[in-house]
């Protein structure tokens, strides 16, 4: 087992999740049936079992159930729910929406059964008033826009007054993008089987998802064990939920010294957040590197911290960008730190772009870049060449943490075009730059040449408020002082920083969420 899957399954205690493209599910079927012997009538029966079973517990056995089916083998699903729903005692009946002429052969065999055990059958969209439908009309494999008698099958659903329980994945939403094919059914709830599908994760397909239920319908756990690409998630977390060991004979030292680099003068609050957040996640020192206005305020809100300080003007006294005794400071304290943050409210002034220049050139430890030294980066070519492989001159980790607008700059790439394909545009990012990505969006994206790529489901759009990234910053450089790999960090802190989130909101609401409730929800998860 290599350090980084050692991480994944062991070190967090986190449940670590598979989450598949079509093609790859479609292939862990294929895998099933015909390596394993497994048919697909009995994958077909398990995954109704586990829908009936959902189905009676959120929503009892005292409810009127209608089952829309298309004729894939989806529409199968769904017709074998309404004959397990039926031998439950429950009222179930069957809208069939797909052309009959075109039913799959395991879907053909389930409506022969379901005319033998005579459930009601309609074909059309006659029928929609239940208090539960399910929507088992198009799977996984959709590929084209919703039209004609689909579309108004689900303009129905949704305009009915059901709880809605959609089979695999809720019909009309991409299971590789997460895009909406012309229209998508709104569930309520989403049973899908044996894996999490990419769709289900990602925006805009994550808000026509409702509750997700990833239930096993028995497809062998060697399908995917010796799977070494693709995407990962966690989405459990153990009781035993632990983050890295600390020594009881420790000191101050020996659990991490971060110098961050923050704070220009009109973003002073910038470097206070990053810094009270890798002191919460555990990091023995920060000592800051910001402007001289922030001074006073720093030692008053923050008196465990060494500040030291630079004339945020655009040039010194010799007439350069940064004085030499400013220079001096910096090289002291990127000797004095074992990990390096650097980004957050530094503006993007001749002076944070000298500031970082220094920073690239000299500094060998685990690095952390956000926000206005990525707007640099982007801006100065020869800067940002620094981090490409083979132009890389040290061999240390470094985290970049763009939000989406950030990335779209470093990438000379439009956001509209990067939200199409978010996955790839992470990966064509790291197949060039010898770094951690984490590519922050509703869905964040952690990803490294050579690992696994980690989905990010933790988080809330209470989150989206000003200073939050600054709190990413310092939790991951608070991990990363702590003795984890650049990638371990970046999965780490982004995992923390979402439960920490979702905390918060938890506490008061969406609307409330500031900054700092976020790091004051980390005394509930870091124990």
């Amino acid at each position: 087992m290599t350090v980084s899957e050692f991480f994944l399954q062991e070190r967090l205690g986190l449940l670590m999740e598979y989450v598949l493209t079509s093609a790859e599910m479609k292939a862990s079927d294929k895998a099933a049936i015909e390596t394993y012997g497994i048919s697909s009538l009995v994958l077909m029966e398990r995954a109704a079992l586990q829908t009936v079973k959902v189905i009676i517990e959120r929503f009892g056995a005292e409810v009127y159930v209608g089952v829309m089916t298309g004729s894939g083998n989806n529409g199968g699903d769904g017709i074998a729910i309404a004959r397990i729903l039926q031998e439950q005692g429950i009222r179930a009946e069957i809208n069939m929406i797909g052309d009959l002429s075109k039913l799959s052969e395991e879907t053909a065999i389930q409506l022969e059964t379901a005319k033998k055990l005579n459930i009601p059958i309609y074909y059309g969209v006659e029928h929609t008033v239940y208090d539960v439908i399910v929507d088992a009309i198009f799977g996984i494999g959709l590929t084209r826009e919703v039209e004609g008698i689909y579309r108004r099958a689900i303009e129905a659903i949704n305009a009915s007054k059901a709880k809605v329980v959609a089979v695999d994945i809720p019909s009309g939403v991409n299971a590789d993008d997460g895009s909406i094919m012309g229209c998508a059914v709104k569930a309520d709830v989403t049973v899908t089987y044996a894996y999490r599908k990419l769709g289900l994760m990602l925006y805009p397909g994550a808000s026509c998802s409702g509750e997700i239920i990833c239930a096993p319908i028995g497809i062998p756990k060697e399908v995917t064990n010796n799977k070494r690409t693709g995407v990962v998630t966690f989405t459990d977390v153990k009781k035993d939920l632990q983050f890295p060991e600390r020594d009881p004979a420790g000191n101050k030292g020996t659990f991490g010294k971060v110098l961050l680099i923050a704070g220009s003068k009109t973003m002073g609050g910038a470097c206070f957040l990053s810094a009270l957040s890798a002191y919460r996640t555990g990091a023995g020192m920060v000592r800051i590197f910001t402007a001289a206005d922030n001074r006073e305020s720093l030692l008053k809100k923050l008196p465990e911290a060494i500040v030291d300080t630079y004339q945020d003007v655009e040039c010194g006294a010799e007439g350069l960008a940064i004085s030499q005794g400013e220079s001096n400071t910096l090289l002291s304290g990127i000797e004095w730190a074992d990990v390096v943050a650097i980004g957050p409210g530094i503006s993007v002034s001749e002076k944070a772009k000298a500031i970082l220049t220094v920073v690239l050139a000299v500094c060998e430890k685990p690095m952390v870049l956000d926000a206005d030294a990525l707007n640099i980066l982007s801006q100065n070519e020869e800067l940002l060449r620094n981090l490409e492989y083979g132009h890389k001159k040290y061999d240390n980790d470094i985290i970049l943490t763009p939000h989406i607008g950030e990335f779209s700059r470093l990438l000379k790439c439009p956001v509209a075009i990067i939200k199409k394909d978010l996955l790839h545009c992470c990966k064509t990012f790291i197949k060039k730059y010898d770094v951690s990505l984490v590519c922050k969006d509703a869905r964040t994206i952690v990803a490294k040449r050579g690992k696994l790529t980690y989905l990010n489901a933790s988080g809330n759009d209470g989150m989206a408020t000003a200073g939050s990234g600054d709190v990413l910053t310092g939790i991951t450089a608070g991990f990363l002082a702590q003795g984890c790999s650049g990638f371990e960090a970046a999965v780490m802190g982004t995992y923390t920083h979402g439960l920490a989130g979702d905390l918060a909101r938890k506490k008061t609401s969406a609307y409330y969420i500031m900054a700092q409730d976020i790091i004051k929800s980390l005394k509930d998860i870091l124990i």
